[in-house]
């Protein structure tokens, strides 16, 4: 499915077959077919048959795109923590590392960049979208008339009453929302 604030958003989601359900009437056996049902693809890039896997470059960064869009943050030059830059010269680990690593990212100064801070400026980002239209999920198809929007999910985040924990950091990570009134 893909969004309408952010178009090239797309959220996984996987068409299952259904079998007939077998009724009996007047003694006789009659199937009744099923429709597919849509289900949230918790795969990730694994079921998708367009995307080549390779498991020496990591996961996809599927929200990299999102994170950068804006000025907000900056990539730093190399990794900072004593602890990490250890890691990187210990040579013994070069079998374990990723190819695709990247340094990583931080808030421009004087910015902020959470999901609270954008929802309370009014903006629906690219996260809030995602996770609208997978609430959203097979709701038409169940006759559920749905309030969740990504207007109302931004709205949700500024109340407090929701989080979208994301982290500009795992660019990998498909988002969703934690709160009252999400599935």
């Amino acid at each position: 499915m893909t969004g309408t604030h952010y178009p090239d958003l797309h959220v996984g989601m996987r068409k299952v077959e259904q079998m007939p359900t077998v009724t009996v009437k007047d003694g006789k056996k009659e199937l009744v077919q099923n429709q597919d049902v849509y289900l949230y693809d918790t795969s990730g890039a694994y079921s998708d048959p367009d995307v080549c896997i390779d498991l020496e470059r990591g996961l996809p960064r599927i929200r990299e795109r999102f994170v950068r869009c804006n000025d907000d943050i900056v990539q730093l030059e190399e990794i900072t923590s004593e602890y990490g830059r250890m890691r990187l010269k210990d040579s013994s680990l070069d079998t374990l590392r990723f190819k695709n690593t990247v340094p990583p990212y931080v808030a421009a100064a004087g910015k902020q960049i959470t999901q609270l801070y954008y929802a309370r400026c009014g903006m629906i980002t690219p996260e809030m979208e995602y996770v609208a239209i997978r609430e959203n999920m097979n709701c038409d198809q169940l006759g559920i008339d749905t309030h969740i929007t990504p207007e109302f999910v931004r709205d949700e985040i500024a109340a407090g009453r929701a989080v979208i924990p994301a982290n500009i950091n795992h660019p990998e990570a498909e988002p969703m929302i934690i709160g009252r009134n999400f599935w």
